[in-house]
């Protein structure tokens, strides 16, 4: 089974939207038996479609957060080999997308404040090999559907 079916994308999207429910309710929302829900969320994390389980944290009321898209273009001659080790150590970058076009890599950065957002744009910008960071804040999210 080398392509997902109909009966996976509702699998998937139901543990998109709540990977903690049990076999019972995914095998309600998928009509399928709860052996059958096991056996293809056994075969989707063997085949890495699946590729892990995570827990999703909230903004504190008390302190909102910032929530940024930053575009990193390189110098002449460089790579994501070269560049993203250096970007693995920063811990607010959430995400490390490459990318095809004028930018080379999009990161999603999740920061306490606009302060906290500034002082990693500037770790970014001084990663070796990197020429140009473009930073873009997010002011509302719509939706969103990583979970949660």
């Amino acid at each position: 089974m080398n392509e997902l079916d109909e009966k996976d994308r509702l699998l998937l999207a139901a543990l998109r939207a709540d990977a903690r429910q049990s076999l019972v309710e995914l095998a309600r929302h998928t009509a399928l038996s709860r052996s059958a829900v096991h056996e293809r969320i056994r075969r989707l994390e063997a085949r890495g479609v699946i590729a892990g389980y995570t827990v999703r944290l909230g903004i504190d009321k008390e302190r909102p957060g910032v929530e940024a898209l930053i575009a990193i273009g390189f110098q002449q001659g460089r790579n994501c080999d070269h560049i993203v080790p250096h970007l693995t150590g920063i811990p607010n970058i959430v995400t490390c997308w490459s990318l095809a076009g004028q930018t080379d890599l999009m990161l999603l950065v999740e920061c306490a404040s606009n302060a906290e957002l500034d002082t990693v744009r500037r770790q970014i910008a001084t990663t070796p090999g990197i020429a140009t960071v473009q930073t873009h804040v997010s002011l509302r999210t719509h939706f969103d559907r990583r979970g949660g």
